[in-house]
């Protein structure tokens, strides 16, 4: 069964992660959950778990399995990464090579081959700041495939782009990336 691997940052649109989830497995995806510890202030690991019927990873140093490295080892098992939503702090720290969670380490062991996307969300002023458009840039030129945030009243009352994509739009770039023919 094809495994995506879902990683979750801290961003208010966490909870849609729930979504996200439920769609996946609705489409016969084996899903794998990641979250940053920012990420469980917005939306429980137990809920993810529940939708994923698998445990969530979250602290880099625990080791469920002594005969593997976790993050290692889901990076490996992963068909696709997807990181949603997006934060323009875990976007920066994966442009630049960092590795200090479960997210950016798993995303950094993951193999040359494996389909990586994004989807940013984050208020518009930190998406358009010149640095994080670099970092997005950064990491298309490495491969990664960006989904555009889309306009809307953001969760602090600001109108702009920012917002995370669609539901419908992530999960179909998903099955898009997975199902497209290798020539």
């Amino acid at each position: 069964m094809t495994q995506i691997t879902l990683a979750v940052s801290g961003s208010i649109s966490a909870y849609k992660a729930a979504d996200i989830t439920s769609r996946l497995k609705k489409e016969n995806f084996e899903v794998a959950v990641l979250m940053t510890n920012a990420a469980t202030e917005f939306i429980t690991p137990l809920t993810l778990q529940v939708l994923s019927q698998k445990p969530v990873a979250i602290d880099i140093m625990q080791e469920p399995d002594p005969s593997k490295v976790n993050h290692i080892d889901i990076a490996k098992k992963s068909d696709l990464f997807l990181l949603a939503p997006a934060t323009a702090n875990t976007i920066a720290k994966l442009a630049n090579g960092l590795a200090d969670n479960m997210v950016t380490a798993t995303a950094l062991a993951l193999p040359t081959h494996t389909k990586k996307v994004l989807a940013p969300a984050m208020n518009t002023k930190m998406f358009e700041n010149p640095l994080t458009q670099h970092n997005l840039e950064r990491l298309q030129r490495f491969g990664w495939k960006i989904i555009q945030p889309r306009e809307a009243v953001l969760a602090c009352g600001d109108q702009g782009t920012g917002a995370l994509a669609e539901i419908d739009t992530i999960i179909d770039t998903v099955k898009e990336l997975i199902y497209e023919k290798t020539i």
